[in-house]
């Protein structure tokens, strides 16, 4: 293999290893920046390191040699992330490109032995680096991810989609619409009572769909808690927490539309080309929304002067008042767009 000490022009044959986000929609808005990558270092070796838990979801992302599954309750802190950089350092890896800010996975591209080191420089970490940029403010996150390639190689990256690959094409059933109402930060996830009332409004509206709960075993607790009592269960799925990723993305791309809350299957949705309808609470859209804007709705409520916040938790009312306060008829509306039923 070729090694070469300038790695800023356009050239091939080199070995690249990507340290991938944390969580999942951050790793799906990430496949542009990994796209852009292999666009700019054609016939190159493209490795990455992702969290275990999301490694399944790299099997959908093209171009990818080997898939590094790190586990940090089998690498615990700083000694346990650098030795997990250092069994990777023979793979001579010629860059490395870290995505997350944290000084951890900055001291694990540093155990590698990379000659080229780069990403953010934040954390205090920017001397585990050999080029660290300043991250850009307010900008979506695939834009921020972009930025870092840019920086780096002096070169603008017009081409921009997030998108993860699956082996068939997508065939929707135009009657299954799935639900997303949950999220790890509770200021982003649907309070369990108005959950009740818009999926009574759906079936009550949408008399020939079937609506499909998804989510994570973690998550199927608050959606048994929202499906308990409703109306019309004979046309109501609840899988949470009996999906894959991977079979999660399939059933997906094999539906009419989503709806969900800011969270990692409303990019997973997004990045296969179903129609995707976002609820915003927290969180900024403007940064956070998915990335494609073909068959993208984005609601949120808008009249709260709180709005939007980044916080965890919702400080003011205890539960998310801009959650509980979207017009459910702007719901009927979007998904309307999408199912052709009355």
């Amino acid at each position: 293999m070729t090694k070469v000490s300038n790695l800023k022009s356009q050239i091939s044959d080199i070995k690249i290893l990507i340290r991938l986000p944390n969580w999942l929609g951050d790793v799906v808005m990430s496949t542009a920046f990994v796209a852009a990558v292999r666009k700019l270092y054609p016939d190159s070796v493209i490795d990455v390191v992702i969290k275990k838990e999301l490694t399944g979801i790299a099997s959908l992302i093209p171009g990818l040699r080997t898939v590094h599954s790190f586990s940090k309750q089998e690498n615990k802190g700083l000694p346990g992330v650098y030795r997990f950089g250092k069994k990777l350092a023979v793979e001579n890896y010629d860059l490395f490109f870290n995505l997350p800010t944290s000084l951890s996975s900055l001291v694990m591209g540093w155990a590698t032995g990379a000659k080229n080191r780069v990403g953010f420089a934040k954390e205090g970490g920017f001397f585990l680096l050999t080029g660290a940029y300043k991250k850009p403010l307010n900008v979506h996150r695939v834009d921020e991810y972009i930025s870092l390639l840019e920086n780096f190689t002096g070169k603008t990256i017009c081409e921009r989609r997030v998108k993860l690959e699956i082996d068939k094409p997508r065939q929707p059933d135009n009657n299954r619409v799935l639900i997303n109402f949950n999220s790890e930060a509770s200021s982003r996830r649907m309070p369990v009572d108005k959950a009740k009332t818009i999926i009574n409004l759906l079936t009550n509206t949408f008399t020939s769909a079937i609506f499909t709960f998804i989510g994570s075993p973690n998550e199927a607790a608050f959606v048994e808690q929202v499906v308990d009592g409703a109306e019309n269960t004979d046309r109501i799925e609840n899988l949470a927490g009996k999906t894959d990723l991977v079979s999660l993305i399939h059933l997906m791309a094999a539906s009419a539309a989503i709806l969900t809350t800011d969270s990692g299957p409303a990019h997973m949705a997004n990045s296969v080309g179903t129609p995707t309808i976002v609820l915003f609470g927290a969180g900024n859209e403007h940064n956070t929304a998915p990335y494609n804007k073909q068959n993208l709705t984005v609601i949120r409520y808008g009249k709260l002067s709180c709005e939007p916040c980044v916080k965890n938790t919702c400080e003011l009312y205890g539960i998310p008042k801009c959650m509980q306060m979207i017009d459910d008829l702007q719901i009927i509306d979007a998904l309307g767009q999408y199912l052709g039923l009355s």
